[in-house]
C-alpha cells in the first residue's frame, strides 16, 4: 500500500514542478527549490541535476527529510535512495513528462552520474 493517496499521486504527477525544501541539520527548512518530479507506480522520484552534494539534494541526503509542495499537495517526506531496479522506469518517466519540451536537459538527467542521484519521496504513514 502506498503512503500517498491516489489524489496526491495524480496531482504531483501532473504538476510541472515540485517545490522541495530540504530539512537542514539544525531542523530548519532550506528555501524551497523548484525541481522536476516524476511518478513511477505509487511512488514519487526526484533527481539531482547538479551533483550529489549540491543544493537541496545535498541537504536532503544528509537529513533524509524535506517538505514538498506540488499541485496543491503539501507534505513532509522522507528522502530515500531509489532502488536501482526502478531507474530505467524513472528515466522513461522523465522522458515522457519533460522530454518533448526539454530534450537536452532530460538527456543529461538520464546519464549514469545523474541516475545515481535519484531519490524516492516517502510521506510518513501517520500523515494519511
Amino acid at each position: 500500500m502506498s503512503a500517498w493517496t491516489d489524489d496526491e499521486l495524480r496531482r504531483i504527477e501532473h504538476a510541472d514542478e515540485l517545490d522541495m525544501a530540504a530539512v537542514r541539520r539544525n531542523g530548519e527548512l532550506r528555501k524551497a527549490t523548484p525541481i522536476w518530479a516524476v511518478r513511477v507506480g505509487d511512488d514519487i522520484y526526484v533527481r539531482a541535476a547538479y551533483g550529489a552534494g549540491s543544493g537541496w539534494y545535498g541537504a536532503a541526503r544528509t537529513t533524509h527529510q524535506a517538505h514538498i509542495s506540488a499541485g496543491g499537495v503539501e507534505r513532509d517526506v522522507a528522502v530515500e535512495d531509489a532502488d536501482t531496479s526502478v531507474l530505467d522506469q524513472v528515466d522513461r518517466a522523465y522522458r515522457s513528462k519533460y522530454g518533448a519540451r526539454y530534450a537536452s536537459i532530460v538527456d543529461k538527467l538520464v546519464e549514469p552520474e545523474h541516475r545515481a542521484n535519484t531519490a524516492r519521496l516517502v510521506p510518513p504513514e501517520s500523515d494519511r
